[in-house]
């Protein structure tokens, strides 16, 4: 198994140099993120996934988690790693002060997160279902309701989860059958069972918290009859067990040490969150948040797969270089001389530092939504976010699933054995894609809801900011040429996008049968922005080796995976016919 190394150089250097972390938090007023305290959580953070967390991750998968009538223990170690968490303080880093947190900015929560899930996927689900249950009480309960959870859950004494589908319904809410009846108390009994509910069930805290999804009696048909309410595992007053059960957890392809439960609410007492009706409303709050962590996910399991390959690819010898002995003195060359094994490589360390500097730009839009004092300021991160949302989710998601395949490529046929770790990672990405919204409905979303839905204002809110970027760039001695390359896309992309709302006008299906081809052409535009940022900081740094990597990584980030934007461009240009006349009867002739 990869011993995961945090790569706190990379990360320092979008902190500092790219992104002036410590500039945007004092324009926040976000005084206790001193740069001393960014540094302690890089550093203290990277020893507790690299020294706790990591250790556990093959194991985990192997053990799996236990289910005993009702009852899930997870594999040996997960609850005393739960616990160190828990008691380093780590749990409630960007949660409000009020609450016992420590109130500092998302952003460095979600460095956090991404050393937790490169180490250990699988654990990471526990605390970040938690992580999304206290945003969606923090932002619709009551004060009642915040007083009564958000401590517990902040100090990690709880868990929580969000229970949203059923067996039958997936995607589709509104096909929901879980009821919520009034009671003369002013509680609900709830009733129905979910499914895919990821740490619904465990050992690790003392009580779990569900975020239900259900329907009260006279609630209108569809989406627009979905109440949100919460259901503790244990009342919170008396400590009582409550009617909610596992039924089963699930037995995966992967992330195996993560409790997958089917939940059943046998008139469970709960407690409604938000106004009636408006539960979707409330929920996104939370969807929002896991999906930005699922993207995640994909840069996770991505730097892990990494972090293997690179090592073996130095350290495996096989067959000679083609342009001569690279190693004359071994008996055959490391395959990192030979141009396949590079190309995978190059993949991977371009779409994990890509991806990575998409998640810290994204961060620091959640900050200013949430601490600017600025309201236009506020408003125009919530567009940015609201835009780039779904791409990260999806392009993280598909493009981590390409380097963690590349990283079981490079190994050749020991990248298929358990035993050198690689195929674990493979199987933990696998399930990023499609959870949370599967990427194809994440792609609808940008498509539909976001870009055509607002008339084009969320995306010329990005396009815009590229713009500028290339104006002031034109001229760059090393890079007008990329420079050029994306101010010519950056164009195009808005032209793409009319072509598809005029014929969306005539025909809806033709914003189904684009939209992922539009969303894969967008995040590889978004990615060359990134990192053409990227190499003109890395350009100041001092250290030549590290400034060398990246322009060359830069480089070939738009000479050989750019590119793929002509393939999006066309396949979205076909239209929807070749996708919809071929008769459903006749697909399996």
């Amino acid at each position: 198994m990869p011993e995961y190394k945090a790569p706190l150089r990379d990360m320092r250097f979008l902190i500092d140099n790219v992104f002036d972390f410590h500039g945007h938090y004092a324009a926040l007023g976000a005084t206790d993120a001193s740069p001393d305290m960014v540094n302690a959580i890089l550093e203290e953070g990277a020893k507790f996934c690299e020294n706790v967390l990591s250790p556990l991750n093959r194991s985990g998968d192997e053990e799996g988690c236990h289910f005993d009538n009702g009852v899930v223990t997870t594999p040996r170690g997960f609850k005393e790693a739960f616990a160190q968490y828990v008691e380093g303080g780590w749990h409630g880093v960007a949660a409000d002060p009020a609450y016992g947190g420590q109130g500092l900015p998302h952003s460095l929560g979600l460095v956090l997160s991404e050393m937790i899930g490169s180490s250990n996927t699988s654990w990471g689900m526990y605390p970040g279902l938690t992580h999304g249950a206290m945003s969606a009480i923090h932002a619709h309960g009551t004060e009642e309701q915040k007083s009564t959870y958000l401590n517990k859950l902040t100090a990690g004494e709880w868990t929580g989860t969000m229970c949203l589908t059923e067996a039958h319904c997936g995607t589709d809410l509104g096909l929901i059958k879980t009821r919520a009846v009034p009671q003369a108390d002013g509680s609900y009994a709830v009733t129905g069972s979910k499914i895919f509910i990821s740490a619904g069930e465990h050992d690790m805290s003392a009580n779990i918290i569900h975020l239900v999804l259900a329907k009260l009696p006279d609630a209108p048909v569809g989406t627009k009859g979905i109440s949100l309410f919460i259901v503790p595992k244990f009342h919170a007053d008396s400590g009582e067990r409550n009617a909610v059960h596992c039924g089963s957890i699930e037995h995966k392809m992967g992330i195996k040490a993560s409790a997958t439960c089917v939940l059943n609410f046998d008139g469970a007492k709960g407690f409604l969150i938000g106004e009636a009706n408006k539960g979707l409303n409330c929920m996104f709050t939370m969807m929002n948040h896991a999906r930005l962590g699922t993207g995640m996910q994909g840069l996770c399991n991505g730097e892990a797969s990494f972090q293997g390959a690179i090592k073996y690819a130095n350290d495996r010898l096989q067959m000679r270089s083609l342009t001569g002995a690279k190693a004359p003195e071994k008996a055959a060359d490391p395959i990192i001389v030979h141009p396949d094994v590079r190309r995978m490589l190059l993949t991977m360390k371009a779409f994990n530092e890509g991806n990575r500097a998409l998640t810290y730009f994204t961060a620091q839009l959640l900050d200013t939504a949430h601490l600017s004092s600025d309201a236009a300021a506020r408003q125009e991160a919530e567009d940015l976010l609201a835009f780039l949302t779904p791409i990260c989710k999806a392009f993280m998601t598909d493009t981590g699933l390409e380097v963690t395949n590349h990283g079981m490529q490079v190994f050749g046929g020991h990248g298929y054995i358990r035993e050198w770790g690689m195929e674990q990672l493979a199987r933990d990405a696998r399930i990023a894609p499609i959870y949370e919204g599967t990427n194809g409905i994440q792609a609808l979303d940008l498509l539909g809801r976001k870009v055509l839905g607002s008339q084009g204002k969320l995306l010329r809110g990005f396009t815009k900011i590229v713009h500028k970027f290339c104006a002031a760039n034109a001229e760059h001695p090393q890079l007008k040429a990329h420079v050029a390359q994306l101010e010519q896309l950056n164009g195009q992309w808005g032209e793409l996008t009319m072509k598809v709302g005029m014929a969306a006008m005539k025909n809806p299906d033709e914003v189904g049968a684009a939209a992922v081809d539009y969303l894969m052409y967008s995040g590889y535009i978004i990615l060359a922005y990134l990192w053409l940022r990227m190499a003109i900081a890395a350009q100041d740094q001092d250290d030549a080796e590290f400034a060398k990597a990246k322009l060359a990584t830069c480089d070939f980030y738009f000479k050989r995976l750019l590119p793929r934007t002509a393939t999006h461009r066309a396949a979205v240009e076909a239209g929807s016919e070749c996708l919809m006349s071929l008769p459903a009867q006749l697909f399996a002739l």
